[in-house]
């Protein structure tokens, strides 16, 4: 009764900080298409979102980005999902759920690739995140989210990764980091491990983090793995760049 009482008061949080803060400001957004034309099953995509616990994870975080999640291609073939459906994320009211890249398209957005996988390797992850569709988002722990409810608490910043550990640990519920964190541990790739010791041959030994220690920001300050940006790699030419108010711009020079 008690632990049905406390998901009750979660759910009603989690559609409070789900809410949308102030104006949001566009610096790098990528068109559908082009997202489409170089993600790969395995991709992770980082969002900057706009809502009240994207405000409180970006502070305690001090990065521009709030929510990962991870494209696994056409996901039709997990849960019977959408052909559009080609992302997987966890949705703080709707948990585990495959999504279209449509639903980020006026947001900032970073790809990141882990580098040197096998087929087998983003089967093996794609597989691993399609199987968590539908479980619930980890809101057990309703005193971590009480803190989110102050916007700039006075935390030091050794201590704010920390804060974000939360979660009961429940195998059917998951947090956007830390379920992408799972998937790539489980195939033994490396986000940002620990240095261990040195082997007895002088290599390096890692030690994993645990999974619900890692934060979207990870992905995109992880040295394994590599930024991609859509414009460039799609072909760029700053001569064909058109400026606003040069009348003399008439495309690229002969």
């Amino acid at each position: 009764m008690l632990l049905g009482f406390a998901r009750r008061i979660g759910a009603r949080l989690a559609r409070f900080l789900n809410q949308p803060t102030g104006d949001y400001e566009q610096f790098s957004v990528t068109p559908e298409a082009k997202l489409r034309a170089i993600l790969r099953p395995g991709d992770i995509l980082l969002i900057e979102g706009n809502t009240r616990i994207s405000s409180a994870i970006k502070y305690l975080t001090q990065s521009t980005w709030s929510h990962a999640a991870i494209f696994v291609g056409n996901a039709a073939r997990c849960k019977n999902e959408s052909d559009e459906h080609v992302i997987v994320e966890a949705d703080i009211v709707n948990g585990v759920i495959a999504s279209s890249l449509h639903k980020y398209e006026r947001y900032n957005t970073r790809v990141c690739r882990a580098v040197g996988l096998s087929d087998l390797d983003r089967e093996r992850i794609v597989s691993f995140i399609c199987d968590h569709i539908g479980h619930t988002y980890d809101l057990k722990n309703i005193f971590d989210l009480l803190r989110y409810f102050f916007p700039m608490p006075p935390v030091p910043s050794r201590y704010r990764r920390r804060l974000l550990a939360f979660g009961s640990g429940d195998p059917t519920s998951a947090i956007c980091s830390t379920l992408i964190a799972q998937a790539f541990q489980q195939i033994g790739y490396p986000i940002l491990p620990l240095h261990a010791d040195e082997s007895a041959a002088g290599a390096e030994v890692f030690e994993m983090r645990h999974y619900s220690h890692f934060v979207p920001r990870d992905f995109d300050l992880s040295p394994y793995f590599q930024v991609v940006k859509p414009t460039l790699l799609l072909g760029f030419d700053h001569h064909e760049v058109v400026w606003k108010g040069d009348d003399s711009a008439q495309g690229p020079l002969a």
